[in-house]
């Protein structure tokens, strides 16, 4: 085994966080908390990809409050599902790996029909696309106050996950959601402190950041999701990346993990390979959004062909830029891949489909030097979400 290989399947700490190798299973929201609670089907999920080997595992979308939700089948962090993420984080604990949380919150669009407030609200007045058919067409501006009561319900949120009994929180700045519509000019449209230049644009996602620090401590593990693009033309750029990760780092984050594409602007930029546009067509129910799928789906889910290691040169000028521990994923798929990016200086490697694929991956990878996971990309996983029975591996 080579001396990368050697690397990443070593042992590894994370803010004095111990784990087993420097393999993280991504956040995938796996569509299996019916009504807003973790059920069997995600214990079980999140144990195999445990079995497998993974240093840890990422609980995907963990709202930090209901009104944070895409849809009501997503978690929100609430006592009243305190016991159901206790035995969940627990029982993969017992299976050697740690249990991340994705801190989260949908902002500005939302079809989830058990919202209580107005209508979405994120940093501008806008159309709630995903939210037409739900009857909630238009998303608000948050003020000030609202503003400063959102940064404190992620410090509620955060502090329920560490009493909760999960290890890290990854606090998700990108992908077009909530925070991330901030950072984002071609979503911010303040002409206040929070909009206007980057650094504006930045201050509620470092507000955040630091408000969770202040409630979960200096010695737990923060991690945060970045788009180093938004790949729409008035959206976040790479060289925007580079100043946004610096600022993270200063602001004490414990590892960045660099990703790209937005779910409501442009997703495939982020997964690649076969569109999720059949997919998503075939599973939807409601007829006004499957007959606006079919409108205006082939220029939202635009073609990007699958490489290996994708990301990996907008990824590395991150890694060059920042102290902090920096995350790769992206297209990582063998040994090889793996090879790559631990010689490019990346820390840890989060992996998605490979691992819904092959929950065994690390196992594998470890025992066969020449290891090539056999997902094909065909991203039909990614389409179940709102399966009555959550996201699984179709070629399996």
């Amino acid at each position: 085994m080579s001396e990368y290989l050697q690397k990443c399947f070593s042992t590894a700490k994370i803010n004095g966080l111990s784990l087993r190798n420097r393999v993280i299973k991504a956040a995938t929201f796996e569509g299996m908390s019916r009504d807003g609670v973790p059920g069997e089907g995600l214990i079980n999920f999140h144990r195999r990809i445990a079995q497998g080997g993974v240093a840890m595992t990422t609980i995907g979308y963990c709202s930090a409050e209901a009104d944070g939700r895409v849809t009501d089948q997503m978690l929100y962090m609430d006592e009243q599902i305190k016991p159901q993420l206790q035995r969940l984080i627990a029982e993969v604990q017992q299976c050697g790996s740690k249990v991340s949380g994705q801190l989260s919150h949908c902002g500005n669009f939302s079809k989830n029909r058990q919202f209580q407030g107005r209508r979405p609200l994120g940093p501008s007045f806008g159309i709630n696309s995903v939210g037409i058919a739900a009857g909630m067409p238009f998303a608000g501006s948050l003020s000030i106050a609202e503003i400063k009561e959102r940064v404190q319900t992620f410090a509620r949120a955060a502090r329920f996950m560490k009493d909760t009994g999960f290890d890290a929180i990854e606090i998700h700045f990108g992908h077009g959601y909530g925070i991330s519509q901030f950072i984002s000019p071609r979503t911010n449209k303040r002409t206040d402190e929070y909009g206007g230049s980057l650094a504006n644009r930045m201050r509620f996602a470092l507000e955040v950041l630091a408000a969770v620090r202040e409630a979960v401590g200096d010695d737990y593990p923060l991690l945060g999701k970045i788009s180093m693009m938004d790949g729409v033309s008035d959206g976040i750029k790479i060289d925007d990346a580079v100043e946004i990760a610096k600022m993270l780092d200063r602001g004490g984050i414990d590892a960045l993990v660099c990703s790209g594409g937005t779910s409501s602007m442009n997703p495939m930029l982020l997964f690649r390979g076969d569109s999720l546009l059949h997919g998503m067509i075939e599973q939807e129910k409601n007829p006004v959004m499957r007959m606006g799928l079919k409108m205006v789906g082939p220029k939202l889910f635009r073609h990007y062909p699958y490489e290996d290691t994708y990301f990996i040169a907008q990824a590395q000028r991150i890694r060059d830029a920042v102290a902090c521990n920096v995350v790769y994923i992206g297209g990582c798929n063998s040994n090889r891949d793996i090879e790559r990016v631990m010689a490019a200086g990346f820390d840890f490697v989060q992996l998605g489909r490979g691992l819904i694929y092959d929950p065994d991956f690390v196992r594998h990878a470890m025992a066969d030097a020449n290891y090539k996971n056999g997902c094909s990309h065909c991203n039909k996983c990614a389409t179940l979400i709102e399966h009555p029975d959550g996201i699984r591996c179709t070629e399996r």
